[in-house]
């Protein structure tokens, strides 16, 4: 019997006996928009870092879903938790609160180390995330605003993001993004964006004066192929925000909750920003993401009706985030994150065929020597191995955080073959 006969979900997804991963796809492209393309696999199963697809061939998952499994897939703990909370109570509006609710925003401002007076407000998504943040710099619209007066002298219009950011697909945060390919087809985009050069300090500064409501950096940019942003960027651009009444925003949607193997990628830089975003391993594979405002006047930008969400900060979505979190910490998962992901990056880098290896924690970005990350993408699969690549030399890996030394070590080791593969088949 396969893997999906097993699963107590077949009654309701299976009409017509066993269905291959080909006939799948062929009733995937005949019911869902095309948005994605083809997909890949169709996966029936997980389990830790480990995924089947319907045909039961085992994979390999040193993606996690894009950064979002941070516990592996069906992770007991996460598991039961879901399932206790979805028993009890799943959905009560925002004309209500629940104690899961107040629960994880007072976990999420402990671990952000955010000071008195600082704020969370839940989405559903990461670009919901970004969103909230776009109306927040909105909001940082003219001098005295923060201090409550009516307003004066600059009015506040400019928000500065970076070439190759990404921060959404909706329209606020892909007015932030910078691909090109990503924004033409929806433009007019909201105003006012203005995207200056990657880790250029002096580019940063120039851009920042009185006219800039906000800033908006990715600690590491991820879509981009694993980019770090330079030592001392994040102090230079606190320190010209400050100068100029403007707010730091970080997007940590992936690069948060761990992955870098610290819960912010940001926090060693030494700074206080005035906000921060997050989703993708947040929820552990359930969809959740959040706002973190920094102090009491940030946080008291945005008021009573001027933002909402029917689903953010539901009890479900809020208990699968609090197990995530205690799942992190009980199990010392960041210290596994920071060992196996310098064990990974020192390992990939003596590959013949890697040029470079770029990132932190369990975010890995390495550069190939010839344009065939697509094409290794598709030997992974059939090896067994789930990776993705962000450009024609690059390959990006966002494992789920709990990947081991020896599942690490089998991806290394046939990457030689991967490789050769790839350039076969040129």
């Amino acid at each position: 019997m396969s893997q999906i006969e097993k699963s107590p979900v077949v009654e309701l997804v299976e009409t017509r006996g066993h269905t291959t991963g080909a006939e799948w796809l062929t009733r995937y492209s005949s019911s869902l928009m095309g948005v994605f393309g083809t997909p890949q696999r169709v996966l029936v199963r997980g389990a830790g870092c480990l995924v089947w697809d319907a045909d039961g061939k085992e994979y390999l998952d040193l993606l996690g879903g894009i950064a979002v499994n941070a516990m592996g897939h069906a992770h007991p703990f996460v598991t039961s938790v879901i399932s206790s909370q979805l028993a009890t109570l799943g959905h009560v509006s925002n004309f209500f609160t629940s104690p899961t609710q107040i629960a994880l925003a007072e976990k999420l401002l402990e671990l952000s180390k955010a000071p008195a007076g600082s704020k969370v407000f839940f989405a559903n998504s990461g670009t919901e995330a970004v969103e909230a943040a776009f109306k927040l710099a909105r909001r940082n619209s003219g001098a005295g605003l923060l201090s409550g007066e009516a307003g004066s002298g600059k009015t506040r219009t400019k928000i500065i993001a970076l070439e190759g950011a990404f921060h959404g697909r909706t329209m606020g945060a892909l007015a932030l993004t910078a691909k090109e390919a990503y924004r033409a087809p929806f433009e007019p985009l909201p105003g006012g964006v203005v995207h200056i050069p990657f880790g250029d300090i002096d580019a940063l500064v120039a851009a920042i004066d009185e006219t800039t409501a906000a800033v908006f950096l990715e600690p590491i940019q991820g879509e981009a192929g694993v980019r770090p942003l330079p030592a001392g960027y994040l102090q230079a651009a606190r320190e010209a925000t400050t100068k100029a009444g403007a707010l730091l925003i970080l997007d940590e949607v992936q690069t948060g909750i761990g992955r870098t193997g610290k819960w912010l990628a940001s926090e060693d830089a030494g700074i206080v920003p005035d906000a921060v975003t997050l989703a993708k391993g947040l929820g552990g594979g359930f969809p959740i993401g959040a706002l973190v405002t920094f102090g009491p006047e940030t946080s008291a930008l945005l008021t009573a009706g001027q933002h909402g969400t029917t689903f953010g900060g539901n009890p479900v979505a809020t208990a699968a985030a609090l197990a995530t979190l205690h799942a992190i910490e009980s199990q010392r998962v960041l210290d596994n994150v920071r060992s196996v992901g310098e064990r990974l990056r020192a390992k990939l880098a003596e590959v013949d065929g890697v040029t470079e290896v770029r990132g932190e924690g369990l975010l890995i970005g390495f550069d190939l020597d010839a344009d065939v990350a697509p094409a290794v993408v598709t030997a992974g699969l059939e090896a067994g191995f789930i990776v993705n690549s962000t450009g024609p030399r690059t390959i990006r890996l966002a494992p789920p955080l709990i990947l081991t030394a020896e599942q690490a070590d089998s991806f290394v080791q046939a990457l030689p073959m991967l490789l050769q593969t790839a350039k076969d088949a040129q």
